[in-house]
C-alpha cells in the first residue's frame, strides 16, 4: 500500500494499529501482518495457533452470516405469512385477512383465530392462554389488540382445553360451545362449531374456531386442518427469521449459534415445503368433491399431466408446476354451490354466469397464494383453443403457455374417461380418438401424440 492509499483511507497501517491497542492489540497486529515481525521475539507458538483459530472463526462467523441473510431474504414474510394476501404489516390485519379468507375458502360464516403468547409478543392480552387475534367478525376484527379477548384452557373452556391437548379436531353443535367473545350469536343464527388446533415445532400454538349455520363438510375440515399446520408452520418460520436478523447484527454471535439457526431454518423451510404441498393436495381434493365426477377428477389430470412431462423431459421445477396446475386447475369452483354441480337438467343464466366465471375467481386467489403464483398461467390459460378461434386472450399455437396446452389435453381425456351426470364414461379408444379428431384446433398435435404414446403403451 503507498503513501497515496494511506492518507486516501484517512490513516497509515500504523496509526490504525495504535487506535486499536486498547482492544485487542496482538491480535489486530497479526491481522495487519505484522505478525512476522513480533513472532519470535513476543508471541509463543500456542498464541500464534490460537489467533489464527481466531481469524479462522471470524471468516467461518461471517460466511455463516451471508448464508442465513440469503436464507430469510428467500423465506422472508412475503414468502411465509402472504399464503392468503396478506402483506399488512400490523399483526391482526394479517390475522383478520387469514379469518376472513378461510371463511370464504371452508363455506362457513364465521371464523376465529387464536395464539398462544410466544407467537403473538405484540399482543397485550395476558388474561388468557388462548388469545383471539384474529376474526371474520367485523365487530370484533377492528383493532382487535386492545379488546383482550380469548380463552382459558380450565374447566370453564374443556372442549377447547381438551382439543389443545389431544391435538385433534372437532365439531360441535354451537351450543355446546359457550365463547364469551361470541355472545351476539345464538343457536338460530350458527348450528355448529368446529374447532381445529394448530401446531408447529413449537407444539399446540392456537386454534381456529369455525362457526356455521349447517355441518361443516369433512373435507373443509380436513382443510382447514392442513390450512392451519400451513399457517402455524410460516408464523414459526418468521419468528425464527426474526431471531436470525438479530443474531446477524449481534457482532458477539458465535460459530456454533449461527449454525444451530441454519439447522433450525432450514429444517423449518423442509417442514413449509411439505405443509405447502399438503395444502394444495387438500385445496384440489375440496374443489374435487364438488364437482360434478365420481372420481378424483384433479388428481387425474394433474398425475396424467405429470406423465406427458416426463414423456417430453421437461426438467423437474416445470413438471411440478404443471402437476399443482393440474391439481388446482379448477379452483375456483371451490366458491360454487353444489346445486349446480349435482344439477342434471339445464343451468339458468345466473348458474352459467357462476360457472363460467369461476375460472377467474381461481387465479385471483392463486394470486394472493404466493408460493403458487407461477402456475397462474398455466390456469389462467388452459380453455385456449390451439387454432386461437374465438380465443379470449387473444393467443393460439405455441404461443400458449405449454403447461396450459399439457392440462388442457390430460383434462380432456380424463373427463371424457369419467362418469358424469348426462353420460356414462367412454373407454380409451374412444376418447382418444375424439381427441385426436380434435388434434390442431384445440389440442397441441404434439401433446396428444404424446398422450397416445403414453396410453398405447400402458
Amino acid at each position: 500500500m503507498n503513501k497515496k492509499e494511506n492518507n486516501e483511507n484517512g490513516a497509515s497501517l500504523f496509526t490504525r494499529s495504535a487506535k486499536l491497542i486498547d482492544l485487542e492489540p496482538m491480535e489486530e497486529i497479526f491481522a495487519l501482518n505484522m505478525g512476522d515481525f513480533l513472532i519470535e521475539h513476543l508471541i509463543s507458538d500456542e498464541l500464534v495457533n490460537k489467533m489464527a483459530k481466531n481469524q479462522n472463526n471470524k471468516a467461518a462467523v461471517e460466511n455463516l452470516k451471508i448464508q442465513l441473510n440469503e436464507l430469510i431474504g428467500i423465506y422472508s414474510i412475503n414468502n411465509t405469512l402472504n399464503i392468503l394476501g396478506l402483506n399488512q404489516k400490523d399483526d391482526y390485519l394479517i390475522y383478520n385477512s387469514i379469518a376472513s379468507s378461510l371463511t370464504q375458502m371452508l363455506d362457513v360464516k364465521v371464523c376465529h383465530i387464536l395464539l398462544t403468547h410466544k407467537l403473538i409478543p405484540n399482543f397485550n392480552n395476558k388474561q388468557n392462554d388462548l388469545i383471539l387475534c384474529g376474526t371474520s367478525n367485523e365487530r370484533l376484527s377492528d383493532d382487535i389488540t386492545n379488546k383482550d379477548l380469548g380463552l382459558k384452557l380450565d374447566n370453564d373452556n374443556q372442549i377447547v382445553k381438551d382439543i389443545f391437548e389431544k391435538n385433534e379436531s372437532i365439531q360441535k353443535k354451537y351450543g355446546d360451545c359457550d365463547f364469551e367473545f361470541d355472545k351476539e350469536y345464538n343457536e338460530e343464527d350458527l348450528k355448529y362449531t368446529a374447532i381445529i388446533p394448530m401446531n408447529n415445532n413449537l407444539g399446540q400454538v392456537g386454534a381456529v374456531i369455525l362457526h356455521n349455520n349447517k355441518p361443516i363438510a369433512n373435507h373443509y375440515l380436513k382443510l382447514g386442518t392442513v390450512l392451519s399446520k400451513l399457517f402455524a408452520t410460516s408464523l414459526y418460520l418468521q419468528k425464527l427469521i426474526n431471531e436470525t436478523r438479530l443474531m446477524i447484527k449481534d457482532s458477539n454471535s458465535n460459530e456454533m449459534d449461527l449454525k444451530y439457526m441454519r439447522s433450525e431454518l432450514t429444517s423449518m423451510i423442509c417442514d413449509l415445503g411439505i405443509a405447502q404441498q399438503n395444502f394444495v393436495e387438500a385445496l384440489a381434493y375440496s374443489v374435487n368433491e364438488k364437482s360434478e365426477y365420481k372420481t378424483n377428477h384433479a388428481q387425474n389430470v394433474a398425475l396424467l399431466s405429470k406423465e406427458i412431462c416426463h414423456k417430453l423431459e421437461l426438467n423437474e421445477k416445470t413438471t411440478d408446476l404443471i402437476y399443482y396446475a393440474g391439481l388446482l386447475q379448477n379452483i375456483g369452483k371451490i366458491i360454487l354451490p353444489q346445486t349446480i354441480f349435482s344439477k342434471s337438467g339445464k343451468l339458468t343464466k345466473e348458474e352459467w354466469q357462476k360457472l363460467n366465471e369461476h375460472n377467474n375467481f381461481g387465479v385471483n386467489l392463486l394470486m394472493n397464494i404466493n408460493f403458487l403464483s407461477e402456475i397462474i398461467p398455466y390456469i389462467h390459460y388452459n380453455r385456449e383453443r390451439y387454432d386461437g378461434v374465438d380465443s379470449q386472450y387473444g393467443l393460439k399455437g405455441n404461443s400458449i403457455p405449454l403447461g396450459s396446452r399439457i392440462i388442457a389435453v390430460a383434462d380432456a381425456y380424463c373427463a371424457l374417461t369419467s362418469d358424469r351426470p348426462h353420460r356414462e364414461k367412454l373407454s380409451n379408444d374412444e376418447a382418444l380418438k375424439i381427441i385426436k379428431s380434435e388434434t390442431s384446433s384445440k389440442w397441441d398435435p404434439i401433446i396428444v401424440d404424446t398422450l397416445i404414446q403414453i396410453k398405447n403403451n400402458e
